[in-house]
């Protein structure tokens, strides 16, 4: 028997039938191809093997999962739409001082009585290009779409039962004419939603325009879709999504080791290096705790592009307290659809008490709460001359030195 025959008869393959079998015979035929036990034992171990179809509707070619440590921060008590709750926040990372920050940021909410969360505005948007011969086509044909707005939205209704669409955009640039298609999502972040949508309603309009385009792309790079861009910061994309506090002086000292002068005062200067640097936003650091999140909670990571941007801003009010609020206009979150019904992704939400509909506006609410923490935090490491020391200690074992 030579090499070949010996490994098939080592590890046979299972017969080749519909469903979950079929599921495992490609899994064991990509790892034959592979060919390295050491990593199969390691990707495929534990419950990976068994959960083969759990995984089938999303990932391709699929040889086993990836594990990441989880820490959680909290609790953070945020008063959102739904009302006060506190929640412990599940982060996946493998950053040494990232939980500790986040949850030193939160533990502070916390004491000072919970900070105030609002998802302020909600749409996704695709845009597409229409592209004709001459300006003037650009132009009727941009007339014609804003004149069949209820026909594009019953289009829509007859596509997906959850999503809408809220409103249709003409942005004319010589003989091509971009359409901002914007729709609401309901609790699922809605990438794929809108972009079946949109391909409807693109057909349509080609079809139906009475000046035919030469031709049409579904997205023409407007929408921002997984960039940071300029554009959204003023709007939306995802949910628009608002947290504030304000913190005693006392406890700013206290918690922080610092004064609310001193980080106002950091604010200011870093707010200008972000401007010299070109940065879309100005903030300290919202991708590390979106990151971990969405890591946790299910969620598309590469949304973490967009997500991440928007504004920290920091004041100091008469009585020498400080007031801080994040804006992320950019949150491309859900709690239902995509990832979020995966094992280990459905135990975090239900650690949150937010898996499933009606609760994508309140994840929003958590990861605003969860980034205001954080950007408190990292100001305030700074500020302290902390930022170092921790890091050191954290991440290598070194014991804290705080400056005096």
């Amino acid at each position: 028997m030579d090499t070949n025959e010996a490994r098939r008869g080592a590890r046979r393959l299972p017969t080749r039938d519909s469903g979950r079998e079929d599921l495992l015979y490609g899994l064991e035929r990509r790892w034959q191809t592979i060919g390295a036990p050491a990593s199969q034992d390691e990707l495929l171990g534990g419950r990976a093997r068994a959960r083969v179809a759990d995984y089938a509707n999303n990932i391709e070619n699929y040889i086993g999962t990836v594990a990441l440590p989880v820490g959680m921060a909290g609790p953070l008590k945020v008063h959102g739409v739904a009302g006060t709750q506190s929640y412990c926040v599940p982060l996946a990372t493998t950053e040494a001082a990232l939980v500790a920050s986040y949850n030193r940021g939160a533990r502070l909410l916390s004491e000072a009585g919970g900070c105030t969360a609002r998802v302020v505005k909600k749409a996704v948007s695709r845009t597409p290009v229409f592209i004709f011969r001459r300006l003037v086509d650009a132009e009727s044909f941009a007339d014609f779409v804003c004149g069949a707005i209820d026909r594009w939205c019953g289009l829509v209704n007859s596509v997906t039962r959850h999503g809408r669409l809220l409103d249709v955009e003409p942005c004319i640039e010589g003989n091509h004419v971009y359409l901002d298609l914007s729709y609401a999502t309901g609790d699922a972040s809605g990438q794929n939603m809108v972009t079946f949508a949109s391909e409807a309603v693109c057909r349509a309009m080609a079809d139906e325009s009475p000046v035919k385009p030469e031709r049409w792309f579904l997205e023409a790079n407007l929408s921002g879709d997984k960039k940071a861009s300029a554009r959204a910061l003023g709007g939306v994309r995802g949910r628009r999504t608002v947290a504030e506090v304000r913190l005693p002086a006392r406890l700013v000292g206290e918690r922080l080791h610092t004064t609310p002068a001193a980080m106002v005062n950091y604010w200011y200067a870093g707010a200008i290096g972000g401007v010299m640097s070109g940065t879309t936003g100005i903030h300290g650091h919202f991708a590390n705790g979106i990151a971990a999140l969405y890591l946790a909670c299910g969620q598309d990571v590469a949304c973490v592009a967009e997500s991440a941007t928007g504004i920290t801003r920091l004041e100091m009010d008469e009585a020498g307290d400080l007031y801080a609020a994040v804006t992320l206009p950019n949150l491309m979150l859900g709690t239902v659809g995509g990832g979020t019904g995966l094992p280990s992704a459905r135990a975090c939400l239900d650690l949150l008490g937010l898996a499933g509909a009606g609760q994508a506006d309140a994840l929003a609410e958590v990861c605003a709460a969860l980034v205001l923490g954080g950007e408190l935090s990292i100001i305030a490491a700074f500020c302290s001359g902390d930022f170092a020391n921790a890091h050191r200690c954290l991440s290598r074992g070194e014991p804290m030195q705080r400056r005096s």
